[in-house]
This record gives C-alpha cells, structure tokens and sequence, in this order.
C-alpha cells in the first residue's frame, strides 16, 4: 500500500477507530489519553500503521465515530501525522488543538496544516 497523504482528508468527513479511548493510558509511556486517539482504517502513515487522528468534540470514551477534518498536526522531527477530526464540525483554533493534544505532542516538535 502506498503512503497515504493527511493532506487529501482536510475538508472531509472520516471514519475514526478509536484504539485509545479518553482516560486510558499509553500502554509503554503511561500517560493518560485527554481526547479519543485512534486511526483512520485502510490508510498507511509514514510510521507504517495507518494515519492517526486526534477526535475532538467527544467528551465520552467511544469505540468509533465519525467527523470532519479540520487540521493537521504535522511533526517535523517525526515521520507520523496526526489528523484532526472535528465530531461535530467545529472549526477549533490552532491554540485549542494545541491545548487539548498537549498531553502527547509536547514530545514532538510540529506545525499545524489547514
């Protein structure tokens, strides 16, 4: 499968697996998950996995969901993006995306895409 590019989703609505549900924790670095983590099934990142996405508006944990993505966490010191789905269509700013994915994105060094 070829690499998929994050940027071909800004705009569209997308179906979000959720791995990392809200209030679990990473299973090898144990910090606690503030938002619904997941992935975007049959796509492939750069990290070899499918593209991940961050899931906004959703403040229960969920299994799945679906909502349209508003930006793009693009990690420069890393070859992993991360989407950013809005459930209910949203368009938060670049300081709230940064607030709420802080919890695991303060490892990295990254720009946001719109």
């Amino acid at each position: 499968m070829e690499k998929t590019n994050a940027k071909d989703f800004l705009g569209k609505e997308v179906n979000v697996k959720i791995d990392r549900q809200l209030g679990t924790r990473h299973p090898k670095h144990g910090f606690m998950y503030m938002l619904n983590y997941g992935f975007i099934p049959n796509t492939l990142s750069g990290d070899g996995e499918e593209l991940d996405a961050y899931l906004m508006g959703e403040f229960e944990p969920v299994s799945s969901s679906k909502g349209k993505v508003i930006a793009i966490i693009h990690r420069t010191n890393d070859d992993d993006d991360k989407l950013i789905v809005s459930k209910d269509g949203i368009d938060y700013s670049d300081d709230a995306i940064r607030a709420v994915t802080e919890f695991q994105e303060k490892y990295f060094e990254s720009v946001i895409i719109r």
